[in-house]
């Protein structure tokens, strides 16, 4: 701990040295008395004014919580000597909401053991390091302060609170894995799908008995085959918009965590792809434990502010495989992203767009040229819209505050739709 002087100390040395100067100077023996009970005191503090043996130790009640969530830590302190006061200021992390008190000041004897308990709320999800606080202990007179800073050695990741979805987006064409997709294709299944004459090596148990009575001839039934589907969802983390707690990001984020978790229960392969200033990606996978990684590589999400053009050739063709949906989460702010979305379609893939609403994170002026200037970045946007759906792109918009699911289903309407049109 390192010791530094008080302000008391300052005084009393001031008026002390005051005192004995005027006595000497003046030879009044009144003042020299009258500074004398300074000096003593000075004298005392300085011999015993040693640090004091304080340990501190903060344990975490929770290191894994969701959003809206408390975390107690809990402070542990134990002091061999007197300790006359002990200030302790814990640093609240930002984005965190203190519940309580995070200052606290107490009085040990020797070998006292105390605790304390600080609270805090975590209404936004990500990585905390939490724990770092300042400790300043008073020596007896209050003429020297030992302080010292313990780091933040607790990590605690606040994960995003998951949507329920009943209905999602299901893609084009599904994979050669078993799942809960009916294909659109003939196999073997359980979903009818038209009758055939029977064909040596047809299983006895696919025959149509009804059929083949009334034909006079052997008839068999052919289904459609269960399959699992693979699905990318493509986080845009090129720019975003953000007013006070809330923003874009902060919507693609929590929208992932429940759209990965949606296909996963429904036995689909999942992957996920930030894509911006920074490329990370992992590969579409099954189960239980491809969440997790969906989730925590989630945790790490952030825009990073770069000019470098990136197009989909910075991205590894594994983490797009062939008759995948690539779900993109997007506010539309960005050129390039627009653009790769467009090469993404332009190569045969399937591709949807969720587009994060920016709008109700902007604030725009009140005078002439600043309402010109926003209606017109809202026809470029339309624009941008417009380009996609002729491509046979699917865009909804998905405003703050609404629930996701009706945004899904508009997706799947004009899915359906261009598929109509197209047959």
């Amino acid at each position: 701990m390192t010791r530094a002087a008080t302000a008391k100390l300052a005084g009393y040395a001031s008026l002390g040295a005051l005192g004995l100067f005027a006595g000497i100077a003046f030879g009044r023996a009144e003042l020299v008395v009258l500074a004398t009970p300074f000096v003593l005191v000075l004298a005392m503090g300085l011999v015993a004014g040693g640090a004091p043996e304080l340990d501190v130790d903060v344990r975490v009640g929770r290191s894994r919580v969701l959003e809206g969530d408390d975390v107690a830590l809990d402070i542990g302190l134990l002091s061999a000597s007197p300790v006359a006061r002990v200030e302790l200021g814990l640093a609240v992390p930002r984005d965190a909401v203190p519940e309580g008190d995070t200052s606290f000041g107490v009085t040990l004897a020797p070998g006292e053991r105390r605790e304390l308990t600080a609270t805090l709320r975590f209404p936004r999800w990500g990585v905390f390091r939490i724990g770092r606080m300042g400790i300043a202990a008073f020596d007896r007179l209050g003429l020297f302060v030992f302080e010292r800073e313990l780091p933040a050695t607790h990590l605690v990741r606040v994960y995003p609170r998951e949507e329920r979805l009943r209905e999602i987006v299901r893609p084009r064409e599904t994979q050669a894995y078993v799942g809960n997709l009916v294909a659109r294709q003939k196999g073997e299944g359980i979903e009818f799908a038209d009758l055939r004459l029977y064909q040596p090596g047809d299983r006895v148990r696919r025959v149509n008995w009804k059929a083949t009575a009334r034909r006079g001839s052997l008839v068999v039934n052919e289904e459609h085959p269960e399959r699992s589907s693979a699905t990318v969802l493509l986080l845009d983390s090129f720019a975003a918009a953000r007013l006070g707690a809330a923003g874009t990001l902060d919507q693609a984020v929590r929208a992932t965590a429940a759209l990965a978790g949606a296909y996963l229960r429904r036995r689909d392969q999942v992957g996920l792809l930030s894509f911006g200033g920074s490329v990370n990606w992992l590969e579409p996978a099954l189960g239980t434990v491809q969440l997790y990684r969906i989730v925590e590589a989630l945790l790490d999400t952030e825009v990073v502010l770069s000019y470098i053009w990136r197009d989909i050739r910075v991205i590894p063709t594994h983490a797009l495989p062939p008759k995948a949906l690539v779900l993109c989460l997007t506010p539309l702010l960005d050129e390039r992203m627009v653009n790769a979305l467009v090469d993404v379609r332009g190569r045969g893939a399937d591709v949807a767009v969720l587009e994060i609403a920016p709008e109700p994170f902007v604030r725009v002026g009140r005078d002439e040229q600043a309402q010109l200037t926003y209606r017109i970045w809202k026809l470029r946007r339309a624009v941008v819209r417009s380009r996609f759906r002729r491509l046979g792109v699917s865009v909804a918009e998905w405003r703050y505050g609404d629930p996701l699911e009706p945004v899904l289903e508009e997706v799947s309407a004009f899915r359906r739709y261009a598929r109509a049109m197209r047959a």
